[in-house]
């Protein structure tokens, strides 16, 4: 009876609401019971990590690490349990009695995920916060680390660089993004075009399968091990930690920043940009921010579109390699800054007027727009002609879009040295550059967001003649819901799946099924885009 009325329209959402949270009800109570009997020694210890909704610090838990509000409202579902695991009994526990009674698991690092699949759900759920799996162990003599998943790119950077300031990990930008997550997805940042992404870097994971296994590189296989570096978190397992290579950096970095708005020619500044950039040499990371702002002439909104380089080198090797090859930009020798590689980050997540200590704060709200928004990606293979790069920035006047940002990240270097098929991640040779759109609104409008999400939907659409084709391909770790939506089960269909399953990860998609349908038949391990088992 209960499919028949979630099947039927409007009026019987009540109905169905009221069998959701009664299920939900039962399914919580045995949760809990089945925790504390499933390992009886340990039933003080885990009680300790388990928070509900009748727990003071219930809230504080769920909110401390959510980095988008849009989908954080008083209407979103919550998880009946939070589980901050201590120990690996901890997280086999929380699986078997989820797998027992019927709930799905969420599993959150640093709470980075676009559209909040790390800690919300249209049905009964679980989530598991890594909060606790944070340790960093550092060999510097072999130049790797164990990171745990848990651990933010922030605590990553600051304890490399305790033991050596010429060491470090090819992590994210945003210092409170997890590491988890991260890797998961691929995850690029400022050296990816030298050493490639965080996922290339991996040599090994501690993994955890749907029956509770505890899998090293070497019991998991050789499929298993490439699907996890890059088919997406919250799919095949929890990876409670990675052991990856460090890579090196220089005692000086350079960053160089210029901005220029419309009347500066940004528009044929940034047509230009498309063919330098994914050239240059693999020491410099470059990127074009683009928002609006006032025009300080008259006071009129106007687009400005600031241009980043950040170079593995001093200024007197980057002011003449971009003398040869950007003239067009007009740098001058204000415009570098020679810092270590601890400021570079610092400065490229705006905190400049941090210490390093800063890269600790877990409790850092970095909003990169506002606390809620909505964003996209596209790749480009092939130039934006100077029309199209004009029909885009004026979109950016609208209304809607006054708190708005387009990155256009260059790719290039090392990144068309790596086959595609070396791990899930595919978007390699042949890639110029990557763009994301982001859209943002005030709280105030946080009840009724659409109108700008229709905005970044738009833009979206007119940029489609224009970015990559067949599939138009996206990434993993900007997840779009907007991209072959499926019910909210989880549960697509191979033919629905492969709708995004294409986009996020081309023809590697049929091999992340056949791994899934290996490790975890039953697709215990779901969420809305999550890999579908797929049986030979």
């Amino acid at each position: 009876m209960k499919s028949l009325y979630c099947s039927l329209p409007f009026l019987f959402v009540v109905v169905c609401s009221l069998s959701w949270v009664n299920a939900s009800a039962n399914s919580h109570e045995n949760f809990l019971d089945c925790l504390s009997s499933y390992h009886p020694q340990e039933s003080s210890s885990i009680s300790k990590v388990v928070y509900t909704e009748t727990n003071s610090s219930y809230s504080e838990i769920l909110e401390s690490s959510i980095q988008n509000y849009r989908s954080f409202t008083t209407n979103t579902p919550k998880p009946l349990v939070i589980v901050t695991p201590l120990n690996i009994s901890h997280v086999q526990a929380t699986i078997h009695c989820s797998k027992k009674h019927g709930l799905q698991i969420r599993i959150r690092s640093g709470g980075h995920d676009f559209e909040g699949l790390s800690y919300v759900s249209q049905v009964p759920f679980i989530v598991i916060d890594l909060v606790h799996f944070r340790s960093i162990d550092v060999d510097v003599e072999n130049e790797e680390a164990w990171i745990q998943s848990g651990a933010i790119t922030g605590e990553v950077y600051y304890r490399i660089n305790e033991r050596s300031t010429n060491l470090t990990f090819p992590g994210a930008v945003g210092h409170t993004v997890g590491i988890g997550g991260f890797i998961s997805g691929g995850g690029y940042g400022l050296l990816f075009r030298k050493y490639g992404l965080a996922a290339d870097n991996v040599i090994d994971a501690m993994f955890v399968d749907a029956n509770g296994r505890v899998l090293d590189r070497k019991l998991m296989g050789e499929d298993l091990f490439w699907a996890i570096r890059g088919g997406g978190g919250g799919s095949f397992g929890i990876v409670l930690s990675w052991k990856v290579k460090l890579v090196h950096v220089p005692s000086t970095v350079t960053v160089a920043a210029v901005r220029r708005t419309l009347e500066q020619n940004a528009t044929q500044l940034l047509h230009r940009w498309q063919y330098v950039a994914p050239n240059l040499p693999n020491d410099v990371y470059s990127v074009v921010s683009i928002s609006t702002t006032n025009s300080t002439e008259n006071g009129e909104r106007t687009v400005v579109a600031t241009f980043v380089s950040v170079f593995q080198g001093g200024a007197n090797e980057l002011i003449p390699l971009m003398q040869e090859r950007f003239p067009e930009l007009g740098l001058v020798r204000e415009d570098y800054i020679e810092m270590t590689w601890i400021e570079s980050i610092l400065l490229l997540t705006g905190l400049t007027n941090q210490t390093k200590e800063v890269l600790l704060d877990r409790s850092y709200k970095n909003f990169f727009l506002s606390p809620s928004f909505k964003g996209k990606s596209d790749y480009m293979r092939k130039p934006m002609p100077e029309i199209v790069i004009q029909g885009l920035l004026s979109q950016l006047l609208e209304d809607e879009a006054r708190i708005s940002t387009l990155n256009i990240i260059a790719y290039g270097g090392k990144m068309d040295e790596i086959p595609e098929t070396e791990t899930p991640f595919p978007h390699r040779k042949g890639t110029l550059y990557k763009i994301s759109y982001y859209v943002g609104w005030q709280e105030e409008d946080n009840s009724n967001p659409q109108r700008y999400i229709s905005w970044i939907r738009k833009v979206y659409k007119y940029m489609g003649p224009f970015v990559s084709k067949y599939p138009r391909e996206a990434y993993l770790n900007y997840r779009d819901l907007d991209i072959g939506r499926n019910n909210n089960e989880g549960k697509a269909s191979y033919k629905q799946a492969s709708v995004w399953g294409r986009k996020y990860f081309k023809e590697n998609f049929d091999r992340l099924t056949y791994v899934k349908a290996k490790i975890d038949p039953e697709n215990f391990f779901r969420h809305e885009q999550s890999i579908p088992p797929r049986f030979h």
